[in-house]
């Protein structure tokens, strides 16, 4: 395993960080405690019979309405009848705002929903809701959100005329947030009694809002206020089995050390809220990224070799790479984004995922994750060069090669264990000369 950096700018801000002592779920794959999944349109590619290599991704699905996909993505328009605000044409649906939805009714849809784009009971997978329109924290509800508060507002003051400003924006207040609460803890508590094997959560849930890395003092931190409102949201967080905040990168962030700051303070805001307020395993993360940035749709994220470019690598559990129907559009993109998945992306993935089912699989005995002793530490989980390679196959990537022993020392060292509910994952003793991939001490 290798102490010093190895830099790809797409995973450069995605930290495996240690969460507390809190028990995890068991991975989706088994022995696979880090995943990449592939979530992008890719249907121009193949009429064109331009090949993207997803070989290395656990999980290939497509934001399409296809049914019986590892990941299942709900939109507006996939479950339920979401009450929203079409701010471009000024048009309501299902009653606009969500205490004037009708719930019931919406229940029921979604019955049907799920069981059409999930029809297993058995299999296992991922269940991302899409729903943007609006936000369960009234102050989040800014720029065009705002049309929410004014209608939840003009709601209250149809039948309470003679409050005061200040009482009907209260009572607005309460009955908006307590009513988005109903909308999103109702579709997760329904998902998963229908479809428990699949890891239920919303996208974007939770957010950091660090967008100001233009700061000259910028650290990547969510605010205090944020934290707060987050911590508002607490049912939300117990009620997910799986959390998607996004980590999507603008192109002025390409040569910036900020980059690693921004992901790393929204990845470290999930790991936080995702620890339970009660007995039980913390939900895990999953990432949304994307392999191109999203203000340059052409522009693929890079990789550098040099420590003085200040690329930090850090690496999450889970990543999800998403992209939208336009990054498929034209033959050339399609050719752009195989060539990248060859050069840069499919043999990273292939390191990051071998080191970390190496690391579980010699400090943690198969039983839990990998995660650093000391959040700030430069440690990182990538395999030694000097010990492996990495080599493509007619079917896939591998990495040929084995730890030595300077390689197990580094990783007693610098990480510890995150045990998955229910095993014992207390981590091995790696620093004796004796102790091998067949023959770890248990002391």
């Amino acid at each position: 395993f290798h102490i010093a950096p190895l830099y790809l700018v797409l995973f450069k801000t995605l930290e495996l960080m240690f969460s507390g002592v809190h028990l995890t779920f068991h991975p989706l794959f088994e022995e696979q405690p880090f995943i990449v999944t592939w979530n992008i349109p890719d249907l121009v590619c193949k009429r064109h019979n331009i090949l993207l290599d997803t070989s290395p991704f656990r999980g290939v699905a497509t934001p399409a309405k296809v049914p019986g996909q590892f990941l299942s993505l709900f939109y507006t328009d996939r479950l339920g009848l979401y009450p929203h605000v079409d701010v471009n044409k000024g048009q309501q649906h299902n009653g606009g705002i969500p205490q004037s939805g009708d719930l019931k009714a919406s229940m029921k849809k979604a019955q049907a929903d799920i069981s059409y784009y999930i029809p297993s009971k058995k299999t296992k997978g991922l269940a991302v809701i899409d729903w943007e329109s609006w936000r369960p924290v009234w102050e989040r509800n800014w720029g065009t959100k705002r049309i929410y508060q004014t209608l939840s507002l003009a709601h209250v003051l149809k039948t309470n005329r003679y409050l005061t400003q200040r009482q009907a924006t209260e009572k607005a207040k309460h009955q908006f947030q307590v009513a988005a609460k109903s909308w999103m803890s109702g579709m997760l508590a329904m998902g998963k009694a229908m479809r428990p094997n699949y890891l239920w959560g919303f996208y974007l849930f939770p957010n950091c809002y660090n967008y100001n890395w233009n700061d000259s003092q910028f650290t990547g931190t969510c605010s205090e206020e944020v934290r707060r409102q987050n911590d508002q949201l607490q049912w939300l967080w117990d009620s997910s089995t799986a959390l998607f905040p996004s980590v999507y990168l603008q192109s002025s962030l390409a040569d910036s050390p900020k980059a690693a700051l921004m992901v790393r303070g929204r990845v470290r805001e999930a790991l936080r809220v995702s620890a339970p307020s009660r007995n039980g395993p913390a939900a895990p993360v999953f990432a949304y990224t994307r392999p191109v940035y999203v203000d340059q749709s052409r522009r693929f994220l890079s990789q550098v070799n040099e420590f003085d470019n200040s690329y930090r690598k850090y690496t999450c559990w889970l990543l999800s790479l998403w992209g939208n129907t336009s990054q498929c559009l034209k033959i050339a993109s399609c050719r752009a984004l195989s060539a990248y998945l060859k050069s840069t992306l499919n043999p990273y993935i292939t390191n990051v995922t071998t080191a970390a089912q190496m690391c579980s699989l010699l400090l943690c005995r198969g039983n839990g994750r990998c995660v650093r002793k000391d959040y700030n530490s430069q440690l990182y989980l990538h395999l030694n060069p000097d010990s492996f390679r990495i080599l493509r196959l007619q079917k896939g990537y591998i990495a040929l090669g084995k730890p030595s022993l300077s390689d197990l020392k580094a990783l007693s060292r610098g990480f510890t264990c995150q045990c998955y509910e229910g095993l014992n994952c207390t981590p091995r003793n790696l620093l004796k000369n004796n102790c091998t991939k067949n023959n770890c001490c248990d002391g």
